[in-house]
């Protein structure tokens, strides 16, 4: 009986003492991973503890950066991405961006150095309306666009209110038109058996609307109200650029086309060439440059980058847990 017994001591102690390693050494692997992630998400709330501390510091009011310079210059505002990202923001940008450089009593010139593609109408002529203000009550500060990659549509109805617009000859200028659209998906309903219950008040309440068929009367409506913005900007672009628009040779100008610069010049969109530096050292005849352009508050780049960063964080602590 005890050498039966010894015998299946001898035979089954290894794989017992194997499964109890696994087993130990697989909960400290459990152990260990548990630690990491703790600590991955103690630092990414640290790290986000951290940077509100710094918003509370050193966050800024979106005010027009210091002046730089007592001495004559050229003032720059930056006019950059689309038109109508905040309405309220980037029309006060640009407005109280001069003012400050009005106010120095030292800018001989304002420069708008503008790359965008276009955007919101309402923006674009708000902020046409205010430069021509500012240019009325100011009339001894010039103020001039130079275009970079793309000044285009609501970047142009913009640039159009300045005292000249210069680009460079692969700058892309242009395409004053208003655009509109969206999907038709009736057909593709009627093909997979859906049925549209839309109920409104008012037979042009749902115009627009992708899962109804556009009535005649819908188009018409919808082409009229394309034609009245497209006749502001028209004439915005008109009573800002004068007899320098050849309509009359380039009939084509209001058709909603872009242009280079090099051919942009030929019809009278544009004054000439040259980037920020040439316009301030050739035309206004002072190259030093002071930017107005308020830096970006803090709080409002921390808020967008913080999200990200603690999502970044969490996602990585836990592809390591699991």
């Amino acid at each position: 009986m005890t050498d039966k017994i010894s015998g299946g001591q001898n035979t089954e102690s290894p794989q017992w003492e194997r499964d109890t390693l696994r087993e130990v050494l697989l909960e400290a692997y459990r152990d260990r991973r548990r630690a990491r992630f703790w600590r991955n998400v103690w630092r990414v709330v640290g790290l986000a503890v951290f940077l509100a501390f710094l918003v509370g510091l050193f966050g800024s009011s979106g005010q027009p950066a210091a002046l730089k310079s007592a001495s004559p210059h050229t003032a720059v505002v930056e006019l950059s991405g689309a038109i109508g990202g905040g309405y309220e923001d980037q029309v006060k940008m640009l407005r109280d961006s001069m003012q400050a450089a009005y106010d120095s009593g030292q800018a001989k010139a304002i420069v708008i150095r503008a790359n965008s593609p276009g955007g919101s109408p309402v923006v674009s002529n708000t902020a046409f309306n205010e430069i021509r203000r500012l240019k009325a009550q100011y009339p001894d500060v010039p103020v001039y666009v130079v275009a970079e990659d793309m000044c285009a549509s609501g970047c142009y109805y913009i640039a159009a209110a300045a005292d000249k617009i210069y680009a460079d000859p692969s700058s892309i200028i242009g395409s004053i038109g208003v655009i509109g659209g969206g999907f038709d998906v009736t057909g593709l309903m009627e093909k997979v058996g859906v049925k549209r219950r839309l109920k409104t008040a008012g037979s042009n309440k749902g115009m627009g609307d992708p899962f109804t068929p556009e009535t005649p009367e819908q188009a018409a409506i919808w082409t009229q109200l394309l034609d009245d913005i497209h006749g502001e900007f028209i004439r915005a672009v008109k009573t800002g650029r004068g007899e320098r628009l050849k309509e009359k040779e380039y009939p084509d100008v209001f058709s909603g086309r872009i242009y280079t610069g090099a051919q942009a010049e030929q019809v009278g969109l544009i004054d000439g060439f040259g980037s920020v530096y040439s316009v301030a050292r050739d035309v206004v005849k002072a190259p030093e440059l002071v930017n107005y352009t308020p830096e970006e508050d803090l709080g409002r780049l921390l808020s967008r980058r913080l999200g990200a960063e603690i999502r970044a964080g969490l996602e990585a602590a836990a592809a390591r847990l699991w």
